[in-house]
């Protein structure tokens, strides 16, 4: 399920380049009107199989207008909307949804700014139709990562939209079949899933030298920043529908609950 948020900034002009950490921390709190159990387990563990965990949410922001200062952004608009999403109607979506009527503010504090949204206004989005083919457009970068030898040591490699499809492709979906078989508790016996990229896109990005990635620094210690790379660009999926819902409400890839892998629904 999909949620949006209206939002209106009440105390500053301004917000962090670098939010996603504070915002992800905003949204657990308010988590924890609704369920102060759930929000602990959720932050601190979440689901859990393969020696991997998936917190099953993410979110994006969209900020009206805005004007880039330094490592800030100066809200020209206070208006502003969270979508948020997760498969997780009973646990995440209601308690979240408890929390914005119990609390009514978002409060982000990154970079030693801080700045405070009024909640004015929650609305269910309606999911599209999924099929077996679909195009989707980036709310929010995709992150999809492996490891690669270094030196002598494995280092995590984040993907481009250029490097190898079919290992692109390999990331991809058992990324999608881990959720999968975390959320339905089975395993997953069905044909699989394919991404292509937006080529039209891709030469026309090329040709404006527009960048199709992002990095997005991750400031949990501010001496301490991670940086994450992930993709921007449009995509096709080709497969199993419900392969392709399960990514359109946890979040496809990597990161998710940092705000990572949000998309939205286009024709062709």
């Amino acid at each position: 399920m999909r949620l949006k948020l209206s939002l209106r900034a009440v105390n500053s002009n301004k917000i962090a380049l670098n939010y996603n950490y504070s915002l992800s921390s905003a949204i657990y709190k308010l988590l924890e009107f609704g369920s102060p159990e759930f929000s602990s387990f959720l932050h601190d563990l979440g689901y859990s199989i393969e020696n991997k965990y998936y917190k099953l949410f993410t979110f994006s922001i969209k900020l009206e207008k805005t004007a880039l200062d330094y490592n800030s952004l100066i809200l020209i608009s206070p208006k502003a909307e969270l979508y948020i999403t997760s498969p997780l109607i009973d646990d995440f979506i209601k308690n979240f949804v408890i929390g914005t009527f119990e609390n009514r503010a978002i409060e982000i504090m990154s970079d030693n700014i801080f700045t405070k949204f009024n909640i004015n206004q929650v609305e269910i989005i309606p999911e599209p139709t999924f099929s077996n083919q679909m195009h989707f457009k980036m709310m929010t970068p995709l992150v999809l990562s492996t490891y690669k030898l270094y030196s002598g040591r494995l280092n995590q490699y984040y993907f481009r939209y250029n490097d190898n499809i079919e290992e692109i492709n390999r990331v991809f979906q058992q990324n999608l079949v881990n959720k999968y078989q975390v959320i339905t508790k089975r395993t997953y016996s069905g044909n699989g899933i394919k991404i292509s990229w937006d080529e039209k896109y891709i030469e026309n990005a090329t040709k404006k030298n527009k960048r199709l990635s992002k990095k997005v620094s991750i400031i949990k210690d501010i001496k301490n920043p991670i940086d994450i790379i992930g993709i921007y660009c449009p995509f096709k999926l080709e497969g199993d529908p419900e392969l392709i819902k399960i990514g359109y409400e946890a979040g496809y890839g990597e990161k998710n609950s940092m705000g990572f892998g949000m998309v939205e629904a286009v024709s062709n």
